[in-house]
C-alpha cells in the first residue's frame, strides 16, 4: 500500500505526536499512583555470582512476588511503610531471607542475595534450566515480551558459554554450526560475515538496530558478545526493515550488577596469540552507577602464507539507575584490525577444490602494503518504568567505519597455472545513525490479556568506496637463472608460487583527497534514510493458553540518487499476523504469516539503482521443552516469496580485477524444513543439534536479466545443512572437572552460479576437544578440521567460458587441521 510523501510526513508527524503524548500520559499517571510509596529492590546472583534469572522473590505475609529479570533484578513498588521480611527459596539452595524497614516514601536498594548449595540437593539444582546452551529468552533490544517458547517464530539464540566451549573468535568463525539452515559465503572474511540463511543473505543487526551495510559490518570480536539471536523470517516487531529470510542479532555484553572479572589468554596453529579481559562491577556503593569493560587483542596468521589478521577491541559500557525507575546506559565500542590481504582466494583453471593448488596458497604478496579497518560504534540507552505495566525505552546509535586497503585479484589464468594479477586500490568509509523509541506494556480487557508494543525507527546510512585501477599487471623484477644466463622475467604460477614483488611494479596511491570527494564521481558512493513507525499487540485468550499476535508497520524509505533515475522512494504497509497455542506448559504451536519491505542502496554493473527487497513469509512450527525444561526443541516449515533478492554477478564481463558486483534476482520462492535441538540432557551433557532442507529457486525473471532463469537453484544455498555440537563435563570421581566436546557440519547438494544441479563440493568437518575447568580456573584445547579435509569450501564462483583465460575457477578453502588452546580464570 503506498502514498504520497505529503501524506507519508503526516502519519509520522501524528504517530510521533502520540506516541509522546502516551508516553507522558502514562508517566503522568504513575507518579500520581506512586504518591507516598516506597520501594524495595535488588538483585538475586548464583554461588559463582552469575546473574540468577526467573528466581521467585516474596514478601513474606503479602500476595507480593516477583520473578528476577535476566540480570538477576527483583523490584518491589508501591510499599507504605513498614518492615518486611523477602523471602528467596530455590529448589537445591538454601533459603534466604532479610528484613527491611522501610520508611514513608523510602527507598531500600542493593538488597541483594547469593545463592548457597544445599548439600543434599546438589545434584538436582535447576535454575535457568537447560545448562550451558539453552536461553529461554531474548534479549531486551528484541522487545518481545513472551518467551520463546510462546513466540511464533522460529528463534534460535547462540550463548556466550557456546562461543566459549567453541573457542570462537569473531563474528566470522564458525558461529553458524548453532543454528539450523544458517551458512556462511565467504569474501571478505578479515572484514564482514556475509552470513546466509532460507535462500538469501541476512542483515546484520547489533542490539536491535539494522546496521547492514554494502561491505559490513566490521566482524564483531567475540570478546563483545554476550548473544547472538537468529530470528527467522521477517520480523516486523523489530521496529526495523528486516530481509524476507530473517536477520542475526549481536547482543553486546552490557553490566550486570555483579561483580566478576575474567583473563583469558589463547594460542595455537599458525602463529595465533590472543588475549580477551572482562572486567563488569560496581562503580559506586549503593549500586547505582555500573561498569563493564571488555578489552581484546589478537595477533593471528592465516592458513595461507603470509596473510595475517592482527585486531584490538575496547567496549566500556557504564549504566546509571538513576532511580528506581529510569536508567541510561551509554556504550562505545573501537576495532582497530590489520591484515595483508582481506580474503584468501584460491584459483584454477581445471575445478574448484583443485588439489594441486597448495592449502598455503596466497594469491598476493608479502610486498603489499597491508590494509587497516578503523570501526567506531556508540549507544545510548534511556529505559523509564511508567508504572507496573508500562515502560518506555529509547536509543539512539552512531556508527563511523573506515578502511583503507589494496586489492590483488587474477587478471588471466592459463591451464598451466600460470596467472596475472590485477592491483587496485580499496578504500571504503561509512556513516550511520540510528534512533528508536518504543513503548511496551501489558493491559486486561475482560477476559483478554493484552501485550502491547508500538515504536519509531529511523535510520540514515551513507557509504563511500574507491576502487580505482591500480595496476592491471603487477610484475617481478626481471632476474638470471645464473650469473651469465639471460634476464627473464618470472612468472606467478598457482601450482608453484613465488614472492617477492618488486617495488617499482607496486602502485602508491595518493589518499590525499578525502574518500567522499575520490569516490563521488562512481557508484559506491549511497545514501539511504529510512523512518517507520510500527504497534503490536498479542492478545491472550483461555489464561493465555492461546496467543494472537496483530501487527501493523509503516515504512517510509528514499534512497538519495545522484540522477532521477537512481532516486527511489518508497512508502510501504506490512501486516504481521500469528498465532500460538500452548498444550501444555512445555508444548507450543504457531502459525505466521509477515511481510517485509528493505530499501537497498548501490547499483548494479549498469548502473541500475537496487529496487527494495520485498517479501511475504508463511510458517508453521511446534515447540517442546522436555524434562523440566533442560533442553528444547523446535520444527518449522515455512514458504517466502521474495523479489529483488541480492546475488553476486556471475557474468565474467562485469568484473573489474578484484572488484565484484550484485544483481538482482526478479522473484524466489524458498520453501523448507528446520530442526534445532538445545540443552541440557542429563547433568553436565549439553548439546546444540540442527538439521534443515533448503529448497530456494528462481520463480520469475529480472526485468534486466536476458537469458532465462526460471527454475534455477538460488545461488549459494545449500539443500541440506545438518550440524551437532556435544559437551560432556564430570562432575565427581577422578575426573571431576575434566571434559570432552567435539561437533560435525556437514552441508550436502550445493549450488553455486546459474545452476539446476549441485555444482559445489559437499563441506564435511569435524572438531573435536577437551578441557579442565576446577574453581575458578579453566583450561581447553580444541582441534578443527579433525579429519584434515583440504576441501572445505565456504565459496566459490565457476569458470563459464572454459576457452577464454579470462575466465578462471575462484574459491575459498578453509585451513587444513589446526588447534587452539585457551586458559581463563575468573576472579
Amino acid at each position: 500500500m503506498n502514498c504520497s510523501n505529503q501524506q507519508c510526513r503526516r502519519l509520522l508527524s501524528a504517530a510521533l505526536q502520540i506516541f509522546f503524548c502516551l508516553i507522558v500520559s502514562l508517566s503522568l499517571q504513575a507518579q500520581v499512583i506512586n504518591t507516598n510509596k516506597g520501594v524495595i529492590s535488588g538483585q538475586v546472583l548464583t554461588n559463582d555470582n552469575e546473574p540468577a534469572e526467573s528466581v521467585a522473590v516474596q514478601l513474606a505475609g503479602t500476595d507480593k512476588m516477583t520473578l528476577t529479570t535476566e540480570s538477576g533484578f527483583y523490584i518491589f513498588k508501591n510499599l507504605p511503610a513498614g518492615t518486611y521480611h523477602i523471602n528467596v527459596t530455590v529448589k537445591g539452595f538454601k533459603p534466604l531471607e532479610t528484613t527491611v524497614v522501610l520508611t514513608e516514601n523510602g527507598k531500600q536498594s542493593n538488597i541483594s542475595f547469593k545463592l548457597e548449595l544445599s548439600d543434599a540437593q546438589l545434584a538436582e539444582v535447576v535454575i535457568s534450566s537447560g545448562g550451558r546452551y539453552k536461553v529461554d529468552r531474548v534479549s531486551s533490544s528484541l522487545r518481545l515480551p513472551s518467551s520463546i517458547l510462546e513466540t511464533p517464530q522460529n528463534i534460535q539464540v547462540i550463548s556466550k558459554r557456546t562461543l566459549a566451549d567453541q573457542q570462537i573468535y569473531d563474528i566470522v568463525d564458525g558461529i553458524t554450526r548453532n543454528v539450523s539452515g544458517v551458512s556462511r559465503l565467504g569474501h571478505w572474511d578479515n572484514q564482514y560475515a556475509n552470513i546466509r540463511m532460507r535462500g538469501s543473505k541476512i542483515p546484520a543487526f547489533r542490539n536491535g538496530m539494522n546496521i547492514e551495510a554494502s561491505w559490513g559490518p566490521t566482524a564483531e570480536d567475540a570478546a563483545m558478545i554476550e548473544n547472538i539471536e537468529f530470528v527467522k523470517g521477517p520480523a516486523g516487531f523489530m521496529l526495523a526493515a528486516g530481509e524476507p529470510g530473517g536477520f542475526y542479532n549481536v547482543v553486546t555484553k552490557k553490566p550486570t550488577g555483579s561483580s566478576h572479572q575474567s583473563v583469558s589468554m589463547s594460542a595455537g596453529s599458525f602463529s595465533t596469540y590472543r588475549a580477551a579481559l572482562d572486567f563488569d562491577g560496581k562503580l559506586s556503593k549503593d549500586g547505582r552507577l555500573l561498569y563493564r569493560l571488555n578489552l581484546a587483542g589478537q595477533q593471528k596468521d592465516y592458513h595461507t602464507k603470509f596473510n595475517f589478521n592482527n585486531r584490538v577491541m575496547v567496549a566500556p559500557v557504564v549504566k546509571y539507575q538513576i532511580d528506581d525507575k529510569t536508567s541510561v546506559t551509554v556504550e562505545y565500542t573501537y576495532q582497530a584490525i590489520k591484515f595483508l590481504s582481506n580474503g584468501n582466494y584460491s584459483f584454477s583453471k581445471v575445478k574448484l577444490a583443485d588439489e594441486n593448488v597448495a592449502n598455503d596458497f596466497f594469491y598476493g604478496d608479502p610486498s603489499l602494503p597491508p590494509g587497516k579497518i578503523r570501526d567506531h560504534s556508540a549507544y545510548v540507552y534511556l529505559d523509564h518504568q511508567l508504572n507496573d505495566h508500562w515502560k518506555a525505552h529509547a536509543q539512539v546509535a552512531y556508527f563511523n567505519f573506515a578502511m583503507a586497503s589494496g586489492s590483488v585479484w587474477a587478471n588471466s589464468l592459463d591451464s598451466a597455472g600460470n596467472m596475472s594479477r590485477y592491483y587496485n586500490i580499496g578504500d571504503e568509509a561509512g556513516e550511520n545513525r540510528f534512533a528508536q523509541l518504543s513503548i511496551a506494556g501489558e493491559e486486561q480487557t475482560g477476559s483478554v490479556r493484552h501485550r502491547i508494543l508500538g515504536g519509531l525507527d529511523f535510520g540514515n546510512k551513507k557509504f563511500w568506496g574507491d576502487f580505482r585501477s591500480g595496476n592491471p599487471n603487477i610484475r617481478f623484477a626481471r632476474i638470471r637463472d645464473s650469473a651469465t644466463g639471460p634476464l627473464y622475467e618470472p612468472i606467478f604460477n598457482v601450482y608453484n608460487p613465488i614472492y617477492g614483488l618488486s617495488m617499482d611494479s607496486i602502485p602508491n596511491f595518493d589518499r590525499s583527497v578525502n574518500i567522499r570527494t575520490r569516490s563521488g564521481s562512481t557508484a559506491y558512493a549511497t545514501y539511504t534514510n529510512y523512518a517507520s513507525a510500527y504497534v503490536q499487540d498479542e492478545l491472550g485468550f483461555f489464561n493465555n493458553n492461546l496467543r494472537v499476535s496483530l501487527g501493523l508497520r509503516f515504512t517510509y524509505a528514499e534512497t538519495v540518487g545522484k540522477s532521477k533515475k537512481t532516486d527511489i522512494k518508497d512508502q510501504v504497509f506490512s501486516p504481521r499476523g500469528g498465532i500460538s497455542y500452548s498444550i501444555d506448559k512445555q508444548t507450543s504451536v504457531y502459525g505466521l504469516y509477515d511481510q517485509s519491505f528493505v530499501p537497498v542502496p548501490g547499483t548494479d554493473f549498469a548502473g541500475n539503482a537496487f529496487q527494495p527487497i520485498k517479501g511475504n513469509d508463511i510458517e508453521f512450527g511446534v515447540k517442546k521443552e522436555w524434562f523440566g525444561g533442560r533442553w528444547v526443541s523446535s520444527v518449522s516449515v515455512y514458504q517466502i516469496n521474495r523479489t529483488n533478492a541480492l546475488t553476486p554477478d556471475t557474468d565474467p564481463a562485469h568484473q573489474n580485477g578484484s572488484i565484484t558486483f550484485q544483481t538482482q534476482l526478479g522473484e524466489t520462492e524458498s520453501k523448507g524444513v528446520e530442526l534445532d535441538l538445545n540443552g541440557e540432557l542429563a547433568k553436565g551433557l549439553n548439546l546444540v543439534a540442527n538439521y534443515a532442507y533448503t529448497s530456494s529457486k528462481i520463480s520469475k525473471e529480472s526485468p534486466n536479466v536476458a537469458t532465462k532463469t526460471v527454475g534455477n537453484v538460488t545461488p549459494n544455498t545449500n539443500a541440506h545443512t545438518t550440524n551437532a555440537w556435544l559437551s560432556y563435563r564430570f562432575s565427581k570421581g577422578a575426573l571431576n572437572g575434566f571434559g570432552v566436546n567435539g561437533g560435525i557440519q556437514w552441508l550436502a547438494d550445493r549450488y553455486v552460479g546459474t545452476t539446476t544441479t549441485p555444482n559445489m563440493p559437499n563441506y564435511f568437518r569435524a572438531d573435536a576437544g577437551v578441557s579442565f575447568q576446577k574453581n575458578k580456573f579453566g583450561i581447553s584445547m580444541l582441534v578443527n578440521n579433525l579429519l584434515d579435509n583440504r576441501k572445505l569450501l565456504t565459496a566459490a564462483s565457476l569458470d563459464t567460458n572454459p576457452s577464454k583465460n579470462t575466465s578462471y575457477y575462484s574459491y575459498i578453502v578453509e585451513a587444513r587441521r589446526n588447534m587452539r588452546m585457551t586458559v581463563t580464570y575468573k576472579f
